[in-house]
């Protein structure tokens, strides 16, 4: 098939189209790209604004923006009980497109402002829950003293990091799980005092490395003395940003040389795509565990049968299409947050609910459509006719459209993933918002010191400005302690582009087809031919690094 949007040429497997048979779908017009980009693009991940309560008028912080057309609680209200969705149900007007109806209905239905669970002192951050003493963040859970970090699981004292999981004393780190006192390390596990490194298994002090198992006390891939290491550690990490930009610039012709694996994978069964582990028959599916039976999907955590989707399960979610952040749920289509809930189509926000369709913000309910009550008789009957309604006017099967996005497209996932130029999204149908001149001022500050040994706690009142973006930014007394105590220089850029430079050093969610550069073997990867990367074969890998 032909996606209508890029014009890439895409297959559907057939394993898809027996599933979209088995809950009446049609099938999927957009390649998985464009797909994910819809899902996306619905989601705000970054972006907090201060803004009113329309419950209480009191000032809070929120994913919407103070001019965003949707009426906005904060999280104790919304989740409070004081205040029922259905009373804002609509009957459902067959002269009509669905969606437009359900653009007018999320005008009226109250939002929650920001989701943040069962955390002490981690208001400024999006998406976190069982945390404490978190600042800036996205996307958090069971994390202490974490700031500027992405994806995170189980961190404590951890800085300007991404998907970094069950470490502590990290900064600059992705894609690392059990690390301790380690500095821009990348594809590493149960690693300790590693620093500027990449792809490191169970090693110890080493630095300028790379595919090493097992290892203590190694410098640029070799064995070297105790006193070795730390003299090259100490001369590079001493808080002199000259010096870190001398150590990055090395890490990084590193990283180019060093031979890559083709995918990053463990424990799976006949499975495609990247970091999958405890995986069995996945298809084109990348940053999983635990996945079963599901295809063209992102962000899977104990996930069964989920096919077009972004993030589903963290846990125990199955039968999912074409879904954006479902929890614990059965049987849908079309939904975003969607929160321990069963057969549900077109719905947003809902919780504990089933046999809906259509609705919003709904709490242990059944039998609604546009937010009004039904019996289930009246409910089963009327389902069947919007469905035929919706075909006819070409809307069954397919994602809300842009123009229903409760956010501009540069405030969501999307522009972290499938980044555009404001032309690009206008022209797919997306809001744009434009840059807040009052956060672009000329800093206080004239110049930040080179070493940190030069650095007074009077920067803290300091307005800077990123060298990139020009962007002002502070800093908090929590990671200028975290600074002083790893040794590390004051950061240049703004958390916004620290976060963008982070992203761009991971591969895409595409693969590609290559030669394996020691067999020649063809290979199924997220490296294009293009790319100038050393890549290998599971077997070549194994037997030249271990």
């Amino acid at each position: 098939m032909q996606c209508i949007q890029c014009k890439t040429p895409f297959e559907i497997s057939q394993r898809e189209i027996d599933f979209c048979k088995k809950i009446d779908m049609s099938l999927p017009t957009l390649c998985p790209q464009d797909r994910w980009r819809e899902l996306m693009a619905s989601r705000n991940e970054w972006k907090l604004y201060r803004r009113k309560c329309d419950a209480t008028g009191k000032e809070i912080l929120s994913a919407y923006a103070p001019d965003s057309p949707f009426k906005v609680y904060n999280n104790p209200v919304w989740w409070g009980g004081t205040w029922d969705a259905v009373e804002y149900g609509r009957d459902f007007d067959f002269s009509r497109p669905f969606f437009g109806q359900f653009a007018e209905l999320q005008k009226v239905v109250p939002r929650e402002g920001t989701s943040i669970f069962n955390s002490e002192n981690c208001d400024y951050n999006s998406h976190i829950r069982q945390s404490r003493n978190c600042y800036l963040n996205s996307l958090v859970a069971k994390c202490e003293e974490t700031l500027y970090s992405y994806w995170m699981v189980e961190d404590k004292d951890v800085a300007d990091c991404m998907y970094t999981n069950y470490s502590t004393l990290c900064y600059e780190c992705t894609d690392i799980n059990n690390g301790y006192n380690c500095v821009m390390l990348q594809e590493s596990d149960n690693c300790s005092d590693c620093y500027f490194s990449y792809q490191l298994k169970g090693c110890n002090h080493c630095i300028f490395s790379s595919n090493l198992a097992n290892k203590s006390y190694y410098c640029f891939n070799k064995p070297c003395a105790k006193e070795q290491f730390e003299e090259i550690k100490n001369r590079l990490l001493n808080g002199s940003y000259s010096r870190w930009q001398e150590a990055e610039k090395r890490f990084q012709e590193m990283r180019l040389a060093a031979k890559r694996r083709y995918v990053h994978m463990l424990n799976t069964e006949n499975c495609t795509g990247d970091h999958l582990y405890n995986s069995r028959n996945c298809e084109n599916c990348f940053d999983s565990h635990d996945a079963e039976d599901c295809a063209n999907s992102i962000s899977l955590g104990a996930a069964k049968d989920i096919y077009n989707c972004y993030s589903a399960g963290w846990p125990d979610t199955q039968m999912s299409y074409y879904c954006c952040v479902s929890r614990g749920s059965l049987d849908l289509a079309f939904c975003t947050y969607t929160w321990f809930s069963n057969k549900m189509r077109y719905c947003n926000s809902c919780i504990s609910s089933e046999n809906c369709f259509g609705s919003i913000s709904l709490q242990h309910k059944k039998y609604c459509i546009l937010n009004k009550q039904y019996t289930k008789e009246e409910y089963e009957k009327q389902v069947v006719r919007v469905i035929e309604h919706m075909k006819k006017t070409g809307e069954w099967g397919q994602f809300f459209p842009a123009s229903a996005s409760p956010f501009a497209y540069n405030e969501t996932a999307a522009q972290d993933f499938f980044p555009l130029a404001k032309a690009d999204a206008l022209k797919l149908g997306y809001r744009w918002r434009d840059q807040d001149k009052k956060e672009y001022q000329s800093p206080t500050l004239a110049k930040i010191p080179d070493s940190l040994n030069d650095v007074s706690d009077g920067i803290l009142a300091e307005i800077l400005a990123c060298a990139t973006c020009k962007k002002n930014y502070r800093l908090i007394a929590q990671e200028l302690a975290l600074y002083r105590k790893m040794k590390l220089p004051l950061p240049r850029l703004c958390p916004s582009c620290r976060h963008k430079k982070r992203f761009s050093m991971r591969n895409p969610y595409q693969l590609f087809t290559r030669p394996c550069q020691n067999c020649q073997k063809p290979i199924l990867t997220t490296y294009s031919p293009d790319r100038p990367e050393i890549v290998y074969c599971e077997a070549c890998y194994l037997k030249e690094v271990h």
